[in-house]
């Protein structure tokens, strides 16, 4: 079963910086890359696998920090990929972090003071379930913020996540491109499986209803906010394990790119020392 290597990945995947994008023009079901699903999951397990040991070397050098956004519609697969690509990774050195409406004292500060509070320190990778994109995304379609307001957030936005990539943050943002229909079917398979059901919420349904305000949010988010620093990698959502696959690909080649090596202790103590 061939696979596709982490250039091609990236290649397909991302919204290249400065270029017209239209999110229509991306498929949701494309399966391109991985055009059978038992190869997608044979490469997620090698990948993930790799992931592990990578991050336990990341944690070691302490030189830089992974910081991972996730950012997709309602069922799209935010905590699926979390618990798949970093299946065998150690908790140790691994953050999470699932952004809802802010708190009160969150609603006190600026949109980006709670994003900066929870990025990861150096050694450490973290995951955003959602993120600061909320903030033009939720608060666009909502009408949560005036239109100005959220016009100004985008070039914000660009140069907070400037400012990590200068201070030893590696950014990588997925968008999680899910189609209308799944998303149906998704959302009656959460009210089907007692396991499941806890994860519904109405407003589920109301954002739902506004689907194609939120592309059209999503577009211009991607649009505006994929620099050469922090691209966007735009990943069809429909299928899981295809999802899963290509966005372990790209974790595994971010953090095989920092050239990562053993640090040497300050000592001269040896095996043979030990009695």
């Amino acid at each position: 079963m061939t696979q596709p290597d982490i250039v091609a990945v990236k290649a397909h995947l991302i919204a290249s910086p400065g270029e017209a994008f239209a999110l229509a023009d991306r498929d949701t079901a494309d399966r391109s890359l991985f055009p059978d699903k038992k190869a997608a999951r044979v490469s997620l397990r090698k990948d993930a696998a790799v992931i592990d040991e990578l991050q336990e070397l990341l944690y070691a050098t302490r030189r830089k920090a992974l910081l991972i956004i996730l950012q997709g519609m309602d069922t799209a697969g935010k905590s699926g990929v979390i618990r798949n690509v970093f299946a065998y990774t150690s908790p140790l050195g691994l953050q999470v972090e699932a952004f809802k409406a802010p708190t009160e004292l969150e609603r006190g500060h600026d949109y980006l003071w709670r994003i900066h509070q929870a990025v990861p320190r150096r050694g450490w990778i973290g995951l955003f379930d959602r993120s600061h994109y909320e903030d033009v995304l939720v608060a666009r379609v909502r009408g949560l913020a005036p239109a100005e307001t959220v016009a100004r957030r985008y070039g914000q936005i660009n140069a907070f996540e400037q400012h990590l990539t200068e201070n030893d943050v590696v950014v990588l943002k997925f968008m999680l491109h899910l189609g209308f229909e799944e998303q149906g079917a998704r959302l009656r398979e959460r009210l089907s499986e007692a396991h499941k059901r806890w994860k519904f919420a109405p407003t589920d349904l109301e954002d739902r209803a506004q689907w194609a305000s939120f592309m059209q949010a999503y577009e211009d988010m991607v649009r505006r906010c994929s620099t050469d620093t922090a691209p966007w990698y735009v990943v069809p959502a429909d299928s899981r394990s295809r999802r899963n696959a290509m966005i372990a690909r790209i974790v595994r080649g971010a953090l095989e790119g920092l050239d990562m090596a053993w640090p040497q202790p300050d000592h001269d103590v040896r095996p043979r020392d030990i009695i």
